[in-house]
């Protein structure tokens, strides 16, 4: 089935003039790229998640006020 893929995608893609070819590369090129950002994304589940743990802490009193991460940043 791969060699198959591959000799039909070699037939068409030798059938196009320069600049479509390099709009069909821009173009894997894109889908690859979005590929590799969307690795980096995180599930509904996994981001919901995260809100609850992070309203947990606020809960918990585990915070810092824009005030004081001012003073904070400061030092820095």
């Amino acid at each position: 089935m791969a060699n198959t893929l591959e000799q039909e995608w070699q037939s068409y893609f030798v059938q196009l003039n320069e600049v479509e070819r390099k709009s069909v590369l821009l173009l894997l090129k894109t889908f690859l790229q979005r590929r590799h950002e969307d690795e980096g994304r995180v599930s509904i589940e996994q981001y919901n998640k995260e809100i609850d743990e992070a309203l947990a802490e606020v809960a918990a009193g585990n915070y810092i006020t824009q005030e004081e991460m001012e003073k904070q940043a400061a030092k820095w």
